[in-house]
């Protein structure tokens, strides 16, 4: 690759910017807008973010590292022999390789870096507060992958440099934040590169940005850790059992009756000779999660590593049940994803506030109307509830009985409690 553009070519710098002028020595980078191929040729384009590119240069489209020659560079409609950054551009390569839309097209001899763990700089741009294992999205030059914050190491008070603790990001600070994202992406250090080291925050639900980020390196353990394969897969644990893994997720305000529905449920398969366990939020802030409070980010965490844990457990072919507040419909969705299709059951235990207020069996609710109890459910912390659930169970027409047998009758409906 070259880092100047020829005067014969007849491409030159696109414009005076000059961040722009510093990455015309850089390495070639070219995020994919457009392409096209067939079984000998290929093509791509978009605007080149760094570098240089000529006519016979060998490139690799990453995250895949496919490799290709450049056969023709075509820009403002006409063919040139070098373009150089800034520049909007179409190649064509010798060979069919498969390039899609939000690839990075780099030099063969200097790629971008290949990762899914990171560590950056956050600017957090919304009124809700960055919160630790709580799903967004990445954009990253034209790719995108589902970004979850691993560790907020530390805030930045941008008056002094001084590093301040933080647990969350409310709106306008900086903080320094180990991220890990679902799948491979193509980066370089935004110190080396901004075009291909910057990134966005998006919320899932309104695609708004909320959040902005320089990527600064690759963690470590992103290269050493691999799924190790397992001879012994789900569907024959499954099968040994006689029935089909599943989670049944059981929301629903304090005192709406979660916890003795489930454990009715639990009961009523166990009777039927099938393989359960029953995960219930009070137990399990006895030991897994008793290091966790009840803030927004305690209560995320708390969800991300219970949603983990019924994953294992339905990978080890069971029927998990869970009974948790779960009061953010973000941690409720990121535990579905985990699961294939299917295999994810959420039941909403409805009952109006002033019901479950009126129960108050643990006298929750009288204490966090005194003040006593900071962010409880209902009072001083939202709960959000689905909005499509699978089941809905309506406390206040029927009791914990009957509640347990429509969710068993939807579970035979389901195929759940079928013969593996």
């Amino acid at each position: 690759m070259h880092g100047k553009a020829s005067e014969e070519s007849g491409a030159g710098p696109a414009s005076g910017d000059p961040d722009q002028a510093r990455m015309h020595p850089a390495p070639f980078r070219l995020p994919v807008r457009r392409a096209a191929r067939d079984e000998e040729h290929a093509a791509c384009a978009g605007t080149i973010a760094s570098g240089a590119v000529r006519v016979g240069d060998r490139i690799r489209v990453q995250p895949s590292g496919k490799q290709g020659t450049v056969t023709g560079i075509v820009t403002r409609d006409e063919g040139v022999q070098e373009a150089v950054a800034g520049q909007e551009v179409t190649l064509t390569l010798a060979e069919g390789i498969a390039i899609e839309p939000g690839d990075l097209v780099s030099a063969a001899d200097a790629p971008a870096g290949v990762a899914d763990q990171f560590e950056t700089r956050v600017t957090w741009l919304s009124d809700d507060p960055l919160l630790a294992g709580r799903e967004y999205l990445l954009a990253l030059g034209g790719q995108s992958a589902t970004l979850t914050v691993t560790d907020i190491k530390y805030q930045v008070n941008t008056a002094t440099g001084e590093h301040i603790a933080a647990k969350t990001l409310e709106h306008g600070m900086i903080g320094v934040c180990n991220i890990s994202v679902d799948r491979q992406v193509a980066f370089d250090p935004y110190s080396e590169n901004r075009q291909t080291g910057s990134f966005s925050i998006v919320d899932r639900r309104t695609t708004e940005t909320i959040g902005t980020g320089e990527l600064h390196f690759a963690l470590r353990r992103a290269h050493n850790i691999h799924m190790q394969h397992l001879d012994v897969d789900k569907t024959g644990r499954a099968r040994l059992k006689g029935q089909r893994p599943g989670v049944l997720w059981l929301t629903g305000l304090s005192g709406s009756g979660k916890s003795t529905i489930a454990n009715r449920v639990e009961m009523r398969l166990h009777a039927m000779g099938k393989h359960t366990y029953l995960l219930d939020g009070d137990n399990v802030r006895h030991g897994l999660n008793k290091d966790l409070g009840f803030t927004e980010a305690d209560r995320v965490e708390n969800i991300r590593r219970i949603a983990e844990v019924a994953r294992l457990m339905a990978d080890a072919g069971l029927i998990v049940l869970t009974a948790f507040i779960s009061p953010f419909r973000s941690e409720r969705r990121m535990a579905r994803g985990l699961l294939p299709e299917g295999e994810f059951i959420e039941v909403h235990v409805d009952t109006p506030l002033e019901v479950a207020e009126q129960r108050d069996v643990k006298g929750l609710y009288k204490k966090a109307r005194r003040g006593e109890l900071k962010n409880f459910t209902g009072i001083d912390s939202p709960y959000e509830a689905p909005e499509n659930p699978e089941i809905r169970i309506d406390t206040t027409a029927f009791d914990a009985d009957a509640a347990a047998d429509s969710i068993v009758a939807e579970l035979h409906r389901r195929g759940i409690l079928r013969h593996g």
